[in-house]
């Protein structure tokens, strides 16, 4: 190990837009983590500081990126070119991964980090410190079949995977969806897979229920709808159309709202929701750092699909109709589509919405809420479990 009986953990999580990279990479850090582990996650979030750390766990800030188009990132606070900004953040990867010495590094997501900033380090690794293990931590899944193996064939990532990388974690389940068909991994690269599961959010009790329904004044009898498009940089269209099928149905509508617009909507979106919201008389807040809470209070879940809201549904057993969306990736309706043949959720395709379909979907799930419920009660979140035990053996090898 790094120190006499300190065990290091880095994490790498790019976190160009939106929340999904680092509440994942927090989810997993709080569970690695003991009094004789420590994790460092390296972050490109710019509000990785709101969320509650706990011992053991702490993170590095690299400059912020966000997402022009597929090739093209912009620095997202400070005014410098491209390449500027991703020099800064791959020397600051690599210094702090030779400084901290990790027994362990996870990347995540991308192979080769953002515009292959990871890359150096992955290399330094390999050369300098052979005793450390670098994991590729995906998701269940990351887009089309044919999109992701050809960006993978033109990218180099296939050699990335056999010469750099110790072990590939999957997030979730292969009979639900296997990459390693999907994308073609060889076995060569295949045999360093592992499923994890996907991964489980902190269990709530009714407790938590209760005290939320009553901080927002919501009845036992009341349909409580909790409206979620993850940092919402593009979740305006899901939330107009929720707000939409109030103006259609301006008296019918028994429910009751709290919509979550997210902190990366952009300022004037934002007013025009809360305003539009608040005729119906609907709270919308920008964030909330324990979105959870809202969810084991709420009667059905209304989002996007992202992986890290679906595994916190799933976590709070509360039904779900999915709004995915199509671009620029199309994972979010291949996930909602593989859940739905399992009755774990209801999806609309994103182009089909309208004000008469959102409501019919919405007291359909309400009136069938047990069968949800029992449905995702019956579908193991084993992510952490089989990620900790890896982890435990990781331990054992690095003492022999």
């Amino acid at each position: 190990m790094s120190g006499s009986s300190t065990y290091n953990i880095l994490m790498y999580s790019h976190d160009t837009y939106g929340l999904g990279h680092i509440r994942r990479s927090m989810a997993i850090a709080n569970h690695l983590r003991d009094e004789n582990t420590n994790v460092l996650i390296l972050t490109g979030s710019p509000i990785v500081g709101r969320f509650p750390f706990p011992e053991q766990v702490d993170f590095v800030r690299i400059p912020g990126m966000i997402k022009k188009t597929n090739d093209d990132y912009q620095s997202l606070s400070i005014r410098i070119e491209q390449e500027h900004a991703l020099s800064i953040r791959t020397n600051i990867i690599l210094a702090t991964a030779q400084t901290f010495k990790p027994d362990l590094f996870i990347v995540d997501k991308e192979p080769h980090g953002l515009k292959r900033e990871v890359l150096p380090t992955l290399e330094w690794l390999k050369q300098e410190s052979p005793n450390t293990t670098s994991i590729l931590g995906l998701r269940d899944i990351l887009d089309e079949s044919q999109v992701i193996v050809r960006d993978w064939q033109d990218k180099g990532v296939y050699h990335s995977l056999e010469t750099l990388y110790d072990q590939i974690w999957v997030y979730g389940n292969q009979d639900v969806y296997d990459p390693i068909e999907q994308y073609n991994i060889p076995e060569t690269i295949s045999d360093k897979v592992t499923f994890t599961g996907y991964i489980p959010r902190k269990q709530l009790t009714d407790s938590t229920r209760n005290r939320i329904r009553k901080q927002y004044r919501i009845l036992e009898d009341d349909i409580f709808i909790l409206v979620t498009t993850g940092g919402g940089g593009d979740g305006c269209e899901v939330l107009d159309h929720y707000l939409a099928m109030h103006d259609y149905y301006p008296t019918s509508l028994p429910l009751k709202t709290v919509m979550i617009t997210g902190p990366f909507m952009p300022k004037a979106q934002r007013q025009e929701i809360q305003q539009r919201a608040k005729r119906h008389g609907i709270k919308t807040m920008p964030f909330h750092p324990k979105l959870e809470d809202l969810m084991n209070a709420a009667d059905l879940v209304i989002s996007m699909g992202g992986y890290n809201t679906i595994c916190e549904i799933l976590t709070q057993k509360t039904p779900a109709l999915i709004i995915p969306r199509e671009t620029p990736r199309r994972e979010q309706l291949i996930r909602a589509t593989c859940l739905k043949e399992r009755g774990l959720l209801d999806f609309i395709p994103w182009t089909e919405v309208t004000s008469q379909l959102l409501r019919e979907k919405i007291f359909s799930i309400v009136r069938d809420r047990k069968r949800y419920i029992n449905a995702m009660c019956n579908f193991t979140l084993s992510g952490l479990d089989t990620m900790r035990a890896e982890l435990e053996q990781l331990k054992k090898n690095t003492s022999l």
